[in-house]
């Protein structure tokens, strides 16, 4: 099985972002819960290049390094789990849970470090909110994620099962949650008592510091709640609230070739914002 699922890993992966990517596309038309901006072109073709930009490093410099951190880890009995053996169902779903809850402390040491927030700050700065922003993060950034999971894999001997369940999730989440849909008001304040909405999450992309640094999580809601740093509502109603940076927001900065230099630009705001 293990084998199977190596070798198939990525088409399943790719599958299901395709149908997920394509969902929530087609919601954020029928329901968009901000104006459709009209520098969409721009920052779709952007950010699509980026992932793919993103998948053929990752190709070329790590390839299905998670997976075969978790085949190792188990083939030489390596990790918590696979000392312990609580079962596969049970390692699987707490494998989910502190991986997500490793990606929030991730996320939230890239907002407070300098050097690594330079990276992340790609993310943020999208001058928009939709899907696209959800898969929007410099190469390196996205090697530095794989090295890690690849380490935290193998020390708690997460399955490789597990490794594929949580990359999905983790996956649809984050364009679930990145993307412009209204949903009603009752159906978010149920469902971000589970899950990141995207109404919970779009405070993160706020302009302003003291909502930027708040709402981490991009899957399960409850780290937030947990380690102090939810914030409920934007200070700006989520259709007037300005998303983004506010060191990057010409339409020059949101090519290609400047996104991807972006870490190597001084910005006096951009020391503003790692403090607050």
């Amino acid at each position: 099985m293990n084998e199977w699922l190596i070798d198939n890993e990525s088409v399943i992966r790719l599958g299901f972002f395709i149908v997920v990517l394509l969902l929530v596309m087609a919601a954020e038309f029928i329901f968009p819960r901000r104006l459709h901006d009209m520098l969409r072109p721009l920052r779709w073709k952007n950010n699509l290049l980026l992932v793919a930009l993103n998948a053929l490093v990752l190709r070329i410099l790590l390839p299905g390094l998670v997976i075969a951190s978790a085949y190792y880890a188990a083939k030489h009995n390596i990790g918590i789990f696979n000392y312990f053996k609580p079962g596969p169902i049970l390692s699987a779903v707490l494998s989910v849970l502190l991986l997500d809850m490793a990606i929030y402390w991730q996320h939230r040491i890239f907002h407070r470090v300098p050097i690594f927030w330079r990276l992340h700050r790609l993310h943020h700065s999208d001058i928009e909110y939709d899907v696209t922003t959800g898969v929007r993060f410099h190469p390196i950034e996205i090697v530095l994620s794989f090295l890690l999971k690849s380490l935290l894999v193998v020390v708690i001997g997460v399955p490789v099962i597990g490794v594929i369940i949580f990359e999905i999730i983790l996956n649809a989440c984050a364009m679930f949650n990145h993307g412009n849909i209204n949903l009603p008001k009752k159906i978010d304040f149920y469902l971000r008592k589970v899950i990141v909405t995207p109404d919970m999450h779009r405070v993160h992309h706020s302009v302003k510091a003291n909502e930027m640094h708040r709402n981490f999580g991009f899957n399960i809601s409850i780290w937030d709640r947990i380690f102090g740093s939810y914030k409920d509502q934007p200070q700006a109603e989520h259709t007037d609230m300005q998303i983004g940076l506010k060191e990057f927001r010409s339409l020059q900065e949101q090519s290609l070739l400047n996104l991807l230099k972006q870490p190597f630009v001084y910005n006096r705001q951009n020391k503003t914002a790692v403090k607050n």
